[in-house]
């Protein structure tokens, strides 16, 4: 485990020194050759439209007449699933085992047995509702329905996505409006970035 962390910290600090370099060649091409740096950011600006090839994706998919149509199978299977699930999270499971299974050092021991504490809690609280809902479908699938169509909402996300799909050049603008400022910024940090960099993988 502890080589995977120090190969993953180096493949970290490798990364941020090629961040760095690319920023001071950014830099340069910003403080000293704008309009080719404009040229290639053009030609990196491009608009891909997915909408139409996930269209498909937002449509209706009914289910529930078929549900209603069998459900003292599917409030059977949902009755017998949560009653298995919850012996199995009050009476079976070990939390101190399994958080050693997947996490051998001991470290932090105590913040992962809270962790998987908690899923099993909210694995409990989610069998008592398929019991609930189980049971309902079972013995009263018309109130089940009643009550699937008061929780049943329709949220429209489209406003929200076409807000996030506009697009905005304000930054371009301003970064080739003060070449200089936004250049010699970007070189100081990267500079300091690749210092960093190698101060730490030289250690």
């Amino acid at each position: 485990m502890q080589l995977i962390q120090q190969i993953g910290l180096q493949a970290v600090e490798i990364l941020t020194l090629v961040f760095g370099i690319l920023g001071v060649t950014f830099s340069l091409l910003v403080l000293f050759s704008p309009n080719l740096t404009r040229s290639i950011s053009n030609v990196f600006n491009r608009y891909v439209s997915i909408d139409e090839k996930v269209t498909y994706l937002d449509k209706d998919i009914q289910i529930d007449h078929f549900i209603y149509n069998h459900n003292i199978l599917f409030g059977t299977c949902l009755i017998f699933g949560s009653v298995f699930s919850l012996i199995f999270f009050f009476f079976r499971l070990d939390v101190s085992n399994f958080a050693n299974i997947f996490f051998v050092s001991h470290k932090h021991l105590s913040l992962n047995e809270m962790i998987f504490d908690t899923v099993s809690w909210i694995g409990k609280v989610a069998c008592f509702f398929g019991l609930f809902f189980g049971a309902f479908l079972f013995f009263a699938p018309n109130k089940m329905r009643n009550i699937e169509n008061k929780i049943n909402s329709r949220f429209e996300t489209r406003p929200i996505l076409d807000k996030l799909n506009e697009s905005n050049y304000a930054l371009d603008d301003i970064l080739f409006r003060h070449p200089v400022i936004f250049g010699l910024a970007g070189l100081i940090i990267s500079f300091l970035i690749i210092i960093l960099s190698i101060l730490n993988l030289l250690c």
